[in-house]
């Protein structure tokens, strides 16, 4: 056969499988999807999570102050009320010259993928010292 000639002589540039390749990254992208939105999700319900925590303490310190203040049981409570989350609880003791309170809250789990996460309780205590009258 002459130098110069193709006849039957094979190729040698290497081509990439189309085939297989092709969508590979859709693919891995539709994989790693729903494992963000699981962490996003999680990293939200720890933000509510440390936002009631917020709250709770805001609420506790607002009416142990209050109450050290000798304002009425009632507006002292109401007060904590309008500052804590929903359904919220409070423990006030009055023992001498010391006002304490305990606030209570719960945190639902986020639902869906972290539906086995268990209802979070927060709480917070103040104490004040009575002001002299």
């Amino acid at each position: 056969m002459p130098r110069g000639s193709t006849r039957g002589a094979r190729s040698t540039v290497l081509r990439a499988p189309a085939s297989r390749e092709r969508g590979a990254a859709s693919a891995e992208a539709v994989m790693v999807l729903p494992v963000l939105v699981a962490v996003t999700l999680g990293l939200v319900w720890l933000l509510a999570l440390a936002a009631t925590q917020a709250r709770v303490v805001d609420a506790a310190r607002e009416v142990a102050r209050a109450l050290a203040r000798d304002e009425p049981r009632g507006a002292a409570l109401e007060l904590g009320r309008r500052i804590a989350p929903e359904g919220s609880q409070f423990l006030v003791e009055q023992s001498g010259s010391t006002v304490q309170v305990r606030v209570t809250s719960s945190v639902r789990g986020p639902g869906g993928l972290f539906g086995f996460v268990p209802r979070v309780d927060v709480d917070a205590e103040a104490v004040a010292a009575r002001e002299p009258r």
